[in-house]
């Protein structure tokens, strides 16, 4: 067989898996539409029903019992007592025609009713829709408390028009988390690593750390060589953001970082800015993502009207809704007591 003839017969096989695949994809969109439709028309049902006795408080709890006793014999567990509560509690929640988004399946609408605060279930509605997050990794985002996380610097306001399109993030603060959450590494959280472990780790799943990095991230260069003079040094990771329009750098600190930590990285934005900055683009980021930090000594190693170095934490297990509340408190009082000193 000519080569000719092996190229042809691979086209011929490769478009043969993609008219399977295809039809495959658009079949699963098909039944997810429909389930979620069918929740919603079941949660309208029940709703109606309901309004007709709503002098007897208990009728809506009686009636889903009653329901599902009748129909989860034969129609399975997706119509259980807790599946119809969740069919009326999507009803009320949504409207018809935001509950049948094309981009989100009946799981991305059990994770968002979770959300009792309307902010924040919004915040997270918009950036599935922006990133196509899948269901599993809408639940990451949630459970790693990325939108409390993104108020630690940042204000509800400017958190929700970036999501919303209504204006591009200005600063580096509005798009690097502080902490980082790592828990996708699967490293145990009291052991002690090297820096070069880490730095493997996260580029083995570049794809989750992608991910945990946010908007407009794309990975450019692993242990970057830099040659000065006769000195050579390695940058530990280099990336891109679009919507920042700037490179960022990070420096991987498995300890509680220094003032010469500090002075590191600032040489290696100070080596990008000249060197591989184009005039059209903003200025290099460069982000510390360490172990623990001192606020004081990271403020005072920088200058005042700093606005490209940061130190982010990382931490290698998923926050409870405590921590954070008790992280963005702490925030809040730091701000306040600068604003009076």
């Amino acid at each position: 067989m000519s080569n000719r003839d092996i190229e042809l017969r691979n086209n011929f096989i490769s478009d043969i898996k993609n008219i399977i695949t295809s039809a495959r994809n658009s079949a699963i969109r098909s039944v997810d539409y429909e389930r979620v439709k069918m929740y919603w028309n079941l949660g309208e049902r029940i709703f109606i029903e309901e309004q007709q006795e709503k002098e007897r408080a208990e009728y809506g709890k009686y009636l889903i019992k009653n329901l599902s006793k009748e129909i989860e014999p034969e129609y399975g567990s997706g119509f259980s007592i807790r599946q119809l509560e969740r069919a009326r509690q999507f009803y009320r929640t949504y409207p018809i025609t935001s509950a049948l988004r094309s981009q989100f399946n009946w799981f991305h609408d059990k994770l968002l009713m979770q959300i009792d605060n309307e902010d924040k279930r919004e915040y997270y509605e918009l950036e599935t829709e922006n990133n196509g997050w899948t269901g599993r990794e809408l639940e990451r985002q949630i459970n790693s408390g990325l939108y409390e996380r993104l108020l630690l610097s940042n204000d509800k306001k400017s958190v929700l028009a970036v999501a919303r399109k209504e204006r591009m993030p200005e600063q580096p603060a509005e798009i690097i988390k502080d902490p980082m959450v790592l828990e996708f590494l699967g490293l145990k959280r009291d052991a002690i690593y090297y820096e070069k472990d880490l730095e493997s780790a996260l580029i083995t799943n570049l794809q989750l750390f992608l991910l945990e990095l946010g908007n407009g991230f794309s990975f450019v260069a692993r242990q970057k060589r830099i040659l000065l003079e006769d000195d050579e040094f390695f940058i530990d990771l280099v990336f891109y953001n679009r919507l920042l329009r700037s490179f960022v750098i990070f420096e991987i600190k498995t300890h509680k970082i220094t003032h010469a930590d500090i002075g590191q990285l600032q040489m290696y934005v100070n080596y990008y800015d000249r060197n591989e900055k184009t005039a059209d683009e903003n200025p290099t980021i460069g982000v510390l993502l360490c172990a623990d930090k001192n606020n004081a000594v990271v403020k005072y190693s920088l200058p005042e009207e700093n606005k490209t170095i940061m130190a982010s934490k990382y931490q290698l297990y998923l926050p409870t809704e405590k921590q954070l509340l008790t992280e963005l408190k702490r925030e809040i009082n730091e701000l306040d007591e600068n604003a009076n000193s």
